[in-house]
C-alpha cells in the first residue's frame, strides 16, 4: 500500500513542476522514439502492454511487461542523414521488480565551420549520448509504476553539455477488457554544465495514453496526448505561419495509431502525427505526418521496423532486434 501512496502524491504535483519548466531547445535525442512500435503509432506510446522492452524507453511502467533478461539493439535513420543507435537489458528481481540499463548515440555528421567574417575553419562534428537506468514495480494485478533516471551527454564542435533527467511513468491495465491507460512525465531535470555560458532547458513532457482492443476484431487502438502542460499558441509553429485554431492546436497534442494483430505473433501498425503533419508540411507535400511499422515474434526474437514521413524530403527508419536470454 505505500508503494501505491508514493505515486499518487508524486503524480500529484508533477503537472505544477512541468508548467514550470517553460519552453525547451536542446537535447534532440530526448524527443526522438526508441521503440519502433510507438514510432509506428504516430512516434510516441506509452500504453501499448508488449513484451517489447523498447516500449519501456517511452514510458518506465511498461518494463513490467518485459520477460527477464531481454537484450535489445536499436538502430535509427533521421533527417539530414543522422543517425542513431542503441542497446538496452533487462532483469527481473522477484515477482514484482524489474530493473534495466540503455544506452543511445546520435551523430549529427559532419558540419563544415566558418568565422562570423565567413572564414572557413575546417569541419567539426555533433553529436548527442544518453545513458538511462530504468526500474518499474508491480503495484497490484492492474497497476504498475516506474521511473528513469537519464544522464545525457552532447558536443557541438567545441562546446559540450552535461544534463541530468529523470522519466515517471504509471500504468493501469484490465485484461478482462484489453484496456491500458498510462500517464508518464518526461524530461524532469536540467544541465548540470551548460553550453558555453547558456543554459538549456530540458524537453519536458506530460503524457496521457489510452489503448484499447476491440470487442470483435484484433485491432488495438491507440491515443497518445503529448505536451499538455502546454496551450500557449506561441508553444506551436505552422510552416505558413498562420495561427491555430483551438481544434488544430488540439490536435497538435493527439497522436493516433491503430495494431493490426495477425495471428499472435506479427502485428501491423499504422499512425499519424497531426503535428508534424502540420509544422513541416510545404505545398506538394505529401503523406507528412503519415507513420507505419511491423513487429514479427518468433520464439524468442523479436524484430521491429517502422517508417515515418517527416516531411516532402525526409523520412525516418526504427529498426529494433530483441532476444530473450
Amino acid at each position: 500500500m505505500k508503494y501505491k501512496n508514493i505515486f499518487f502524491y508524486i503524480f500529484l504535483f508533477l503537472p505544477l513542476f512541468a508548467t514550470a519548466q517553460g519552453g525547451e531547445n536542446a537535447f534532440t535525442i530526448l524527443r526522438l522514439p526508441y521503440s519502433a512500435r510507438a514510432a509506428a503509432l504516430g512516434g510516441q506510446n506509452i500504453s501499448v502492454i508488449e513484451d517489447d522492452i523498447t516500449l519501456a524507453m517511452h514510458n518506465p511502467a511498461l518494463l513490467s511487461s518485459v520477460s527477464d533478461k531481454t537484450i535489445n539493439l536499436t538502430y535509427m535513420t533521421y533527417m539530414s542523414d543522422s543517425k542513431i543507435a542503441g542497446a538496452m537489458f533487462n532483469k527481473t528481481f522477484g515477482e514484482r521488480s524489474t530493473g534495466a540499463i540503455s544506452a543511445r548515440y546520435i551523430d549529427y555528421g559532419e558540419f563544415e565551420g566558418y568565422t562570423e567574417d565567413n572564414i572557413y575553419t575546417g569541419t567539426f562534428i555533433a553529436k548527442d549520448m544518453e545513458f538511462a537506468v530504468m526500474y518499474s514495480y508491480l503495484l497490484s494485478d492492474n497497476w504498475s509504476g516506474g521511473v528513469t533516471g537519464k544522464f545525457i551527454y552532447s558536443k557541438y564542435e567545441s562546446m559540450s553539455s552535461i544534463a541530468l533527467g529523470v522519466d515517471l511513468g504509471i500504468n493501469y491495465y484490465n485484461p478482462d477488457n484489453e484496456l491500458s491507460i498510462s500517464f508518464a512525465v518526461k524530461n524532469l531535470g536540467g544541465q548540470v554544465k551548460a553550453f558555453e555560458e547558456k543554459n538549456e532547458k530540458m524537453p519536458v513532457d506530460l503524457q496521457l495514453g489510452f489503448t484499447k482492443r476491440l470487442s470483435h476484431a484484433p485491432i488495438l487502438i491507440s491515443a497518445t496526448l503529448v505536451n499538455l502542460h502546454k496551450w500557449s499558441k506561441d508553444d506551436f509553429y505552422n510552416a505558413d505561419g498562420s495561427e491555430d485554431s483551438f481544434g488544430e492546436m488540439l490536435m497538435k497534442h493527439i497522436m493516433l495509431g491503430a495494431d493490426i494483430l495477425i495471428g499472435r505473433n506479427f502485428n501491423i501498425s499504422l499512425g499519424y502525427n497531426y503535428r508534424v503533419g502540420k509544422e513541416l508540411s510545404v505545398e506538394g507535400s505529401k503523406w507528412d505526418g503519415l507513420t507505419a511499422g511491423a513487429g514479427l515474434h518468433i520464439n524468442k526474437v523479436k524484430l521491429g521496423v517502422s517508417y515515418s514521413k517527416l516531411h516532402v524530403s525526409s523520412s525516418s527508419l526504427l529498426f529494433n532486434l530483441s532476444y530473450s536470454l
